[in-house]
């Protein structure tokens, strides 16, 4: 096996499967924020480097830009091969960011 493939080969269908959770969970986090924006204004993001983010460089480019830096961040984590952390934040991720938001979309229907 060459070298980059060694680096590139995590060898863990749980760390595989984390890492694919974790990038799932960013993708839908930034879609619910970005409607969650548009509908409600920038207020109501919670998350002050996100809403930083956004206000510095606009809806699209501020949320995209903090969503591609905190997948490459799980994806060093995944490389590293701390899969627990990445599980972790996956969960919290999940319970922070999605169910609220889809809580959120539900009641105002």
């Amino acid at each position: 096996m060459s070298r980059l493939s060694r680096r590139w080969n995590t060898g863990s269908t749980f760390g595989d499967l984390t890492v694919l959770g974790f990038v799932l969970v960013q993708c839908l986090d930034g879609i619910f924020t970005y409607l969650g924006v548009k509908m409600w204004g920038p207020g109501i993001e919670a998350n002050p480097i996100v809403s930083s983010a956004m206000s510095f460089a606009g809806l699209g480019v501020g949320l995209a830009s903090a969503k591609l830096i905190a997948v490459g961040f799980g994806i060093v984590l995944h490389l590293r091969r701390t899969h627990m952390i990445v599980a972790i934040l996956t969960a919290f991720y999940f319970a922070a960011a999605i169910v609220p938001w889809t809580t959120l979309f539900l009641l105002t229907r």
